[in-house]
Protein backbone atom coordinates (compact mmCIF):
# COMPACT_ATOMS: atom_id res chain seq x y z
CA UNK A 1 0.00 0.00 0.00
CA UNK A 2 1.66 3.09 -0.93
CA UNK A 3 1.97 5.90 2.31
CA UNK A 4 0.49 9.08 1.01
CA UNK A 5 2.42 11.77 2.68
CA UNK A 6 0.48 15.69 3.89
CA UNK A 7 1.62 18.02 1.33
CA UNK A 8 4.26 20.08 2.66
CA UNK A 9 3.68 23.86 3.87
CA UNK A 10 4.50 26.69 1.04
CA UNK A 11 7.25 28.99 2.23
CA UNK A 12 5.83 31.71 5.16
CA UNK A 13 6.89 34.80 2.30
CA UNK A 14 6.18 37.27 5.27
CA UNK A 15 8.20 35.15 7.84
CA UNK A 16 11.45 35.42 5.44
CA UNK A 17 10.42 38.90 4.47
CA UNK A 18 10.57 39.86 8.25
CA UNK A 19 14.34 37.94 8.37
CA UNK A 20 15.74 39.46 5.86
CA UNK A 21 14.66 43.06 7.04
CA UNK A 22 16.07 42.21 10.56
CA UNK A 23 18.97 40.80 9.16
CA UNK A 24 19.55 44.30 6.83
CA UNK A 25 18.63 46.83 9.82
CA UNK A 26 21.11 44.59 12.05
CA UNK A 27 23.98 44.98 9.58
CA UNK A 28 23.16 48.48 8.59
CA UNK A 29 23.63 49.60 12.08
CA UNK A 30 26.23 47.46 12.75
CA UNK A 31 28.45 48.64 10.03
CA UNK A 32 27.66 52.42 10.96
CA UNK A 33 29.09 51.93 14.03
CA UNK A 34 32.11 50.11 13.16
CA UNK A 35 32.96 51.27 9.74
CA UNK A 36 31.18 55.36 9.96
CA UNK A 37 28.61 56.63 7.51
CA UNK A 38 31.10 57.09 4.41
CA UNK A 39 32.25 53.99 4.31
CA UNK A 40 29.06 52.18 4.85
CA UNK A 41 27.84 50.80 1.25
CA UNK A 42 24.32 48.90 0.40
CA UNK A 43 27.08 46.36 -0.73
CA UNK A 44 28.34 45.76 2.51
CA UNK A 45 25.13 45.61 3.92
CA UNK A 46 23.59 42.85 1.81
CA UNK A 47 26.87 40.91 2.52
CA UNK A 48 26.38 41.53 5.88
CA UNK A 49 22.34 40.50 6.19
CA UNK A 50 23.36 37.34 3.82
CA UNK A 51 20.83 39.09 1.08
CA UNK A 52 21.39 40.33 -2.76
CA UNK A 53 21.85 44.06 -2.98
CA UNK A 54 18.85 44.05 -5.34
CA UNK A 55 16.48 43.04 -2.23
CA UNK A 56 17.43 46.03 -0.56
CA UNK A 57 16.93 48.20 -3.64
CA UNK A 58 13.32 46.89 -3.44
CA UNK A 59 12.41 47.51 -0.45
CA UNK A 60 15.01 51.48 -0.15
CA UNK A 61 16.31 53.81 -2.37
CA UNK A 62 19.40 54.67 -0.51
CA UNK A 63 22.01 53.62 2.23
CA UNK A 64 20.15 56.46 4.06
CA UNK A 65 16.57 55.11 3.62
CA UNK A 66 18.09 51.99 5.23
CA UNK A 67 19.27 53.70 7.94
CA UNK A 68 16.53 55.50 8.80
CA UNK A 69 14.44 52.44 9.39
CA UNK A 70 16.63 50.31 10.56
CA UNK A 71 17.52 53.62 13.46
CA UNK A 72 13.67 53.91 13.66
CA UNK A 73 13.25 50.04 14.68
CA UNK A 74 15.97 50.25 17.19
CA UNK A 75 14.39 53.36 18.87
CA UNK A 76 10.49 51.50 18.86
CA UNK A 77 12.10 48.27 20.13
CA UNK A 78 13.91 50.01 22.94
CA UNK A 79 10.48 52.03 23.70
CA UNK A 80 8.96 48.78 23.82
CA UNK A 81 11.38 47.07 26.11
CA UNK A 82 11.14 50.46 28.59
CA UNK A 83 7.15 49.80 28.52
CA UNK A 84 7.26 46.46 29.30
CA UNK A 85 9.84 47.07 32.06
CA UNK A 86 7.30 49.65 33.22
CA UNK A 87 4.29 47.60 33.59
CA UNK A 88 6.19 45.56 35.92
CA UNK A 89 6.83 48.21 38.51
CA UNK A 90 9.87 49.76 36.33
CA UNK A 91 10.24 52.72 35.11
CA UNK A 92 8.98 53.72 31.03
CA UNK A 93 10.92 55.87 28.70
CA UNK A 94 7.82 57.58 27.07
CA UNK A 95 5.97 60.04 29.21
CA UNK A 96 8.75 62.14 31.63
CA UNK A 97 7.11 61.04 34.88
CA UNK A 98 5.48 63.60 36.93
CA UNK A 99 6.76 62.76 41.05
CA UNK A 100 5.62 66.37 41.97
CA UNK A 101 9.64 67.02 41.17
CA UNK A 102 10.18 69.18 38.15
CA UNK A 103 13.59 69.29 38.78
CA UNK A 104 14.47 65.54 39.63
CA UNK A 105 12.20 64.39 36.75
CA UNK A 106 13.86 66.64 34.19
CA UNK A 107 17.13 65.37 35.72
CA UNK A 108 16.14 61.92 35.75
CA UNK A 109 15.04 62.17 31.97
CA UNK A 110 18.05 64.20 30.13
CA UNK A 111 20.53 61.64 32.20
CA UNK A 112 18.65 58.99 29.96
CA UNK A 113 19.56 60.66 27.24
CA UNK A 114 23.21 61.16 27.94
CA UNK A 115 23.41 57.74 28.27
CA UNK A 116 21.46 56.68 25.20
CA UNK A 117 23.83 59.25 23.26
CA UNK A 118 26.93 58.01 24.72
CA UNK A 119 26.13 54.41 23.79
CA UNK A 120 27.71 53.77 20.59
CA UNK A 121 24.48 51.58 19.13
CA UNK A 122 23.18 55.03 19.02
CA UNK A 123 25.46 57.16 18.90
CA UNK A 124 27.17 56.34 15.08
CA UNK A 125 23.51 56.11 13.62
CA UNK A 126 22.31 59.39 15.18
CA UNK A 127 25.17 61.36 13.63
CA UNK A 128 24.47 60.02 10.28
CA UNK A 129 21.02 60.19 10.25
CA UNK A 130 21.90 63.89 11.51
CA UNK A 131 24.42 65.29 8.76
CA UNK A 132 22.48 63.34 5.82
CA UNK A 133 19.77 64.85 6.87
CA UNK A 134 21.07 68.29 6.55
CA UNK A 135 21.79 67.60 2.65
CA UNK A 136 18.72 65.58 2.27
CA UNK A 137 15.76 67.40 3.56
CA UNK A 138 13.45 64.77 2.85
CA UNK A 139 15.06 62.77 5.11
CA UNK A 140 15.58 65.00 7.74
CA UNK A 141 12.10 66.05 7.66
CA UNK A 142 11.24 62.23 8.17
CA UNK A 143 13.65 61.51 11.19
CA UNK A 144 12.56 64.55 12.81
CA UNK A 145 9.04 63.85 11.82
CA UNK A 146 9.39 60.18 12.98
CA UNK A 147 11.80 60.27 16.02
CA UNK A 148 12.59 63.89 16.90
CA UNK A 149 8.94 65.49 17.60
CA UNK A 150 7.50 63.16 19.64
CA UNK A 151 10.40 62.75 21.80
CA UNK A 152 10.24 66.89 22.15
CA UNK A 153 6.63 66.55 22.86
CA UNK A 154 7.39 64.23 25.82
CA UNK A 155 9.10 67.54 27.65
CA UNK A 156 6.19 70.02 26.31
CA UNK A 157 3.67 68.17 27.87
CA UNK A 158 5.98 68.17 31.04
CA UNK A 159 6.53 71.42 30.70
CA UNK A 160 2.45 71.99 30.28
CA UNK A 161 1.73 69.94 33.53
CA UNK A 162 4.42 72.29 35.49
CA UNK A 163 2.90 75.31 34.25
CA UNK A 164 -0.37 74.41 35.47
CA UNK A 165 0.52 74.09 38.88
CA UNK A 166 2.50 77.10 39.28
CA UNK A 167 5.96 75.88 39.01
CA UNK A 168 6.97 77.47 35.77
CA UNK A 169 6.44 80.81 34.71
CA UNK A 170 2.81 81.18 33.01
CA UNK A 171 4.21 83.16 29.97
CA UNK A 172 6.62 81.01 29.27
CA UNK A 173 6.87 79.18 25.56
CA UNK A 174 6.80 75.60 26.46
CA UNK A 175 8.55 75.00 23.00
CA UNK A 176 11.51 77.14 24.03
CA UNK A 177 11.92 76.35 27.21
CA UNK A 178 12.31 72.23 25.89
CA UNK A 179 14.93 74.19 23.50
CA UNK A 180 17.31 75.55 26.79
CA UNK A 181 17.24 71.94 28.16
CA UNK A 182 18.05 69.78 25.17
CA UNK A 183 19.77 72.43 22.93
CA UNK A 184 22.86 73.24 25.23
CA UNK A 185 22.58 68.72 25.21
CA UNK A 186 22.93 68.15 21.65
CA UNK A 187 25.42 70.98 20.98
CA UNK A 188 27.80 69.58 23.21
CA UNK A 189 27.53 65.98 21.88
CA UNK A 190 27.20 66.98 18.30
CA UNK A 191 30.62 69.29 18.42
CA UNK A 192 32.21 66.85 21.12
CA UNK A 193 33.46 70.18 23.11
CA UNK A 194 33.31 68.29 25.83
CA UNK A 195 32.37 65.05 27.51
CA UNK A 196 28.70 64.57 27.42
CA UNK A 197 28.08 63.56 31.60
CA UNK A 198 24.80 63.38 34.14
CA UNK A 199 26.52 65.98 36.10
CA UNK A 200 26.38 68.40 32.90
CA UNK A 201 22.46 67.10 32.69
CA UNK A 202 22.07 68.23 35.86
CA UNK A 203 23.30 71.43 35.56
CA UNK A 204 21.26 72.45 32.82
CA UNK A 205 17.76 71.44 34.80
CA UNK A 206 19.64 74.04 37.83
CA UNK A 207 20.13 76.99 35.29
CA UNK A 208 16.97 76.74 32.96
CA UNK A 209 14.55 76.20 35.71
CA UNK A 210 16.03 78.94 37.37
CA UNK A 211 15.03 81.44 34.35
CA UNK A 212 11.77 79.59 33.75
CA UNK A 213 10.42 80.53 37.35
CA UNK A 214 7.55 81.68 38.10
CA UNK A 215 7.98 85.82 38.41
CA UNK A 216 7.05 87.60 41.19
Amino acid sequence: MTETRPPKAAPDASRRSERSRRAIFDAALALVSEAGYAKTTIEGIAARAGVGKQTIYRWWPSKAAVLLDAFLDLAARANEAARRKDAHGGEGASEIPDTGDLAADLRHVLRATVDELNDPAFDGPTRALAAEGIVDPELGARFTEALLEPQLQYYVRRIEAAQAKGDIDPGTDPRVAVELLVGPLHHRWIHRTLPLTHAYADTLVDLALRGLAPRD
